[in-house]
């Protein structure tokens, strides 16, 4: 066997792993690329909303949610009719939330305000005070909302306060919340 003979050989093997090398970059490179979209398409996300009923208390009461209306991912969790909405992944969260009041009583004004709890402790920072408005809004209504970020942790128990000292019903509230880092 000549010496060109043996270097072709030899070429022609290193070729064969030169292209296996490369056809396994590229695959590898499809995997982490899939990887990664399937990580962004994947989003932790909690709608509810409460429902004509759900909370008939007067004055200060903790809000009830009985409709689920989006729950995506893990992390959140909350079970039809009640107040507390399970945290079960450590995270920082975006929270939204709409809390509407009625004014029941004759009263000359109409306030109320609301807050965050974390396991079952109000978050001051988190205090969405009210406008105190006399009698002759439109029905005695008022509608407060609010956007928050917070580090909540694995088995933290966020809820929804609502604070009056005047005969206010909640029969409209929304919460929103993701799971953004």
């Amino acid at each position: 066997m000549c010496c060109c003979h043996k270097v072709c050989k030899t070429i022609k093997k290193l070729s064969i792993i030169n292209f296996l090398i490369f056809i396994s970059t590229i695959i590898l490179l499809i995997v982490i690329l899939i990887d990664n979209s399937n990580k962004l398409n994947n989003k932790d996300i909690l709608v509810t909303v409460a429902r004509s009923g759900d909370n008939t208390q007067v004055g200060d009461a903790i809000i009830n949610f009985g409709i689920n209306q989006i729950v995506e991912g893990t992390a959140l969790s909350h079970e039809v009719g009640t107040s507390q909405i399970n945290i079960n992944e450590n995270g920082i969260y975006q929270i939204s939330y709409q809390l509407g009041g009625i004014d029941q009583g004759t009263s000359t004004r109409f306030n109320f305000n609301a807050i965050l709890l974390v396991n079952n402790v109000p978050l001051t920072d988190t205090l969405n005070e009210g406008a105190v408005l006399s009698e002759d809004i439109v029905n005695n209504r008022y509608t407060l909302t609010s956007t928050v970020i917070l580090r909540l942790n694995a088995g933290d128990i966020l809820q929804l306060g609502a604070l009056s000292f005047e005969n206010v019903t909640y029969p409209n509230a929304r919460i929103d919340i993701e799971k953004i880092g």
